[in-house]
């Protein structure tokens, strides 16, 4: 299993039109996160795309761009790129790009956005929600497999034999497709091939399970070996010295973002009581001690049997000295636990 880290860049906004102080410091502050992740021996960072005042990271390829310079092995993700919202010529070129730039360790993980502020920015409309982002991924996969492209469509200009530069240094890039449970979407993913990343956030874990039966399921009846599918489970961490203090610690955060989200979707305000649900033992939330994350990741293996865990930090208001504590003990502490586990069960 593969172990990494995501986020959103969460920010307090500025509302300013320059001297972004805030912006400012939390970018320099994810550079940091980075940089630990790969000195610490994880796998992969990733970084998702928002167009959101809360949010610092629209350009994904660029903030992952600065990332590889300051590290070395870790694999550089998107987490999601807004594919629907995005070109998709474009899109390949500033993954290649940075694929050049970090030797080989760039991937994206496209996804149509659990928020919808790139559609009006880019000139898009929310009835071609999914329509936009089938076409679009169909013409990045295609580019990815193909130096000269001959390519129509719908939503964007037709393509007759260009070639789309510069190519990557790997062969390909890897294409993961990130889900909030659609199964639609899940079906896709494994007909044609692509790894799978599951966003649990909010439901009971193996509430999933079905839809990743189904990926698998549509892999195999597509000709791909659905043993060799990658997949993996995202889902919020935090981690401290014991379980008392990570829940009292990342309450606060978790609270004041759960309930500025939830205004603006018509959810009640959450509560302690769903919270603490939230993180037991069979819940979605990884917040606890070291044993606690170990033991949920062995739970979620059993359920998922997957490749990949990406635990996702909301920073908010923490102090960032106890974010970078929190990499840490994944990295150093549960990370060796839960593969000497599953080392000890083949």
């Amino acid at each position: 299993m593969e172990f990494g880290i995501s986020t959103f860049g969460e920010v307090t906004p500025d509302h300013v039109p320059g001297r972004a102080l805030n912006a400012h410091t939390r970018m320099q502050e994810l550079l940091e996160e980075a940089k630990l992740s790969d000195e610490i021996g994880l796998d992969v960072f990733a970084v998702g795309e928002h167009h959101r005042p809360d949010f610092i990271i629209s350009a994904p390829e660029v903030a992952l761009g600065a990332i590889a310079s300051v590290t070395k092995n870790i694999r550089l993700s998107s987490s999601v790129t807004v594919l629907s919202s995005a070109d998709p010529v474009r899109t390949f070129q500033n993954f290649a790009t940075l694929d050049l730039i970090s030797n080989g360790r760039a991937e994206i993980m496209a996804g149509r956005g659990s928020f919808i502020e790139s559609f009006p920015l880019f000139g898009y409309h929310l009835n071609d929600y999914d329509e936009l982002f089938i076409e679009k991924l169909d013409m990045l996969t295609q580019i990815n497999n193909n130096e000269v492209l001959s390519w129509q469509g719908k939503y964007r200009a037709p393509i007759r034999e260009r070639g789309v530069y510069p190519r990557p240094y790997q062969d390909k890039l890897p294409i993961w497709l990130a889900i909030g449970g659609t199964p639609a979407s899940a079906a896709r993913a494994g007909r044609m091939g692509l790894g799978m990343t599951v966003a649990v956030l909010g439901g009971m874990p193996k509430q999933f399970l079905n839809i990743v039966k189904l990926f698998r399921q549509s892999g195999a009846d597509a000709g791909h070996n659905p043993d060799t599918l990658p997949l993996a489970i995202n889902s919020q961490m935090y981690i401290a010295g014991d379980s008392e203090t990570a829940a009292n610690e990342f309450w606060p955060t978790y609270e004041k973002l759960m309930n500025r989200v939830g205004e603006e979707r018509g959810w009640s305000p959450i509560t302690r009581g769903q919270y603490e649900y939230l993180r037991s033992p069979e819940g979605p939330l990884f917040v606890g001690s070291v044993q606690e994350v170990v033991d949920k990741i062995i739970y979620q293996s059993k359920l998922f049997n997957h490749t990949r865990f990406l635990a996702q930090i909301i920073k908010g208001e923490l102090p960032h000295d106890k974010m970078l504590n929190s990499i840490e003990l994944l990295g150093r502490k549960v990370v060796p636990a839960v593969r000497q586990q599953l080392q000890a069960k083949l």
